[in-house]
């Protein structure tokens, strides 16, 4: 079986906060170009076989969506999609969820079983993105700068990773947001 490349895509401020400290993406929103963006956000999850989530994540989405009240705004539908958490959330209705805790190596195969012959997408946060980086399961990092700053937040990647684990492979521009592709190598 071939195993799916593990991908965050995401978008952060200049000064690498993906949320401010009350965990919003309303500095998102409101940039210049931001629909542009997203539209073309369509591309790439045609190759996304399964995606995975932190809870604080995951509790944004119900919230800024209204999940529960409307769960026709459930934008991954036909994907499966793995929540990471030590408590009990809420479904939503109609959503193939699989809720999960414990390290990210525990859940690996189930999530490569079930990605298949597409890709695995890390949504978020930061630090479920570094538990596969620690586990060598990450294998690139898309990031869309916005000409944003918030001084603090929740950061992009709270781990380090040295310049001689990520390679630059693209860059681009979306509107006002330049977008970064960085392949990333396994810890010599």
């Amino acid at each position: 079986m071939v195993m799916p490349r593990v991908i965050f895509n995401t978008a952060t401020t200049l000064d690498g906060f993906l949320a401010d400290d009350d965990d919003s993406l309303s500095w998102l929103f409101v940039v210049p170009g931001a629909d542009d963006a997203e539209n073309a956000f369509g591309g790439f999850l045609e190759g996304i076989g399964a995606l995975i989530m932190g809870s604080t994540t995951y509790e944004w989405l119900l919230a800024h969506e209204k999940l529960l009240e409307h769960p026709e705004k459930w934008y991954y539908t036909g994907k499966p999609a793995f929540v990471m958490s030590t408590r009990d959330l809420p479904a939503v209705p109609g959503a193939d969820l699989r809720f999960r805790s414990g390290d990210v190596t525990a859940v690996w195969d189930e999530l490569a079983a079930a990605a298949g012959d597409r890709d695995v997408w890390i949504v978020g946060g930061g630090d479920l993105v570094g538990q596969f980086a620690d586990a060598a399961l990450l294998d690139e990092i898309r990031v869309s700068i916005a000409p944003t700053t918030l001084g603090s937040g929740r950061p992009l990647l709270p781990r380090r990773l040295e310049s001689d684990r990520l390679r630059l492979e693209k860059v681009a521009q979306a509107g006002q947001f330049a977008e970064l592709v960085y392949s990333v190598r396994t810890a010599s």
